[in-house]
């Protein structure tokens, strides 16, 4: 019949229309959800969770006096570099998710801050960390040996590693705040190396 003949087409059009909006759209998914997704399948996994308000004032805290350039070893949204840049710190963010960086970035120059406040996408493990004064990461227990060791090897003994959440293995803090899930831990480079060092050395007493 002819009504059959003219409609044939446009549902062959309509069904390529349709698959074509899906496709585009699990594409577009996919680019969104993959770098957040990522991270876990790493063999040391850095999930983005969200600093607290507590948790950024509690940093600046520990940054109180500081000068020397600053990095966020994992910056997530941008917020501890954008407030530190805010403090008159040149901080630097890295990150591996381009999202968050993207983002990061707007939240810069939205809040007047984007000449200090910069953000690269980045593994951390490929980056020297060597030029910073200032080091704040917001790490998991699995990758804070390694990175304790990185940062003994490039960091000048003037530095102050500030740790959120989870302290370093070895290091012994010089200054410590917060509670619970806030709690921050500050190691100037030099005596946490040095106390360290003495410990090794001195001899264990068996009885």
């Amino acid at each position: 019949p002819q009504g059959t003949e003219d409609t044939s087409p446009r549902r062959s059009a309509w069904g390529l229309l349709v698959a074509g909006g899906l496709g585009a759209s699990l594409l577009a998914l996919h680019a969104v959800v993959t770098p957040f997704v990522m991270p876990a399948l790493r063999r040391v996994c850095l999930p983005f969770v969200p600093a607290t308000s507590t948790q950024v004032e509690n940093v600046l805290e520990m940054l109180r006096g500081r000068r020397g350039p600053l990095v966020d070893i994992g910056s997530g949204d941008g917020r501890i570099v954008i407030a530190a840049a805010k403090r008159g710190f040149k901080a630097v963010g890295y990150e591996l998710n381009p999202w968050l960086v993207w983002y990061s970035r707007y939240c810069a120059w939205r809040d007047g801050v984007h000449q200090n406040a910069k953000f690269y996408i980045s593994d951390l493990w490929k980056v020297s960390f060597s030029h910073y004064a200032n080091v704040v990461i917001f790490g998991v227990p699995q990758m804070m040996p390694q990175l304790e060791k990185k940062l003994e090897e490039e960091l000048q003994h003037n530095a102050r590693v500030i740790a959120c959440r989870f302290p370093f293995p070895c290091w012994i803090p010089d200054h410590t705040t917060g509670e619970g899930i806030d709690t921050v831990w500050a190691y100037d480079l030099k005596t946490s190396m040095n106390v360290k060092q003495c410990l090794e050395m001195t001899p264990k007493t068996e009885f």
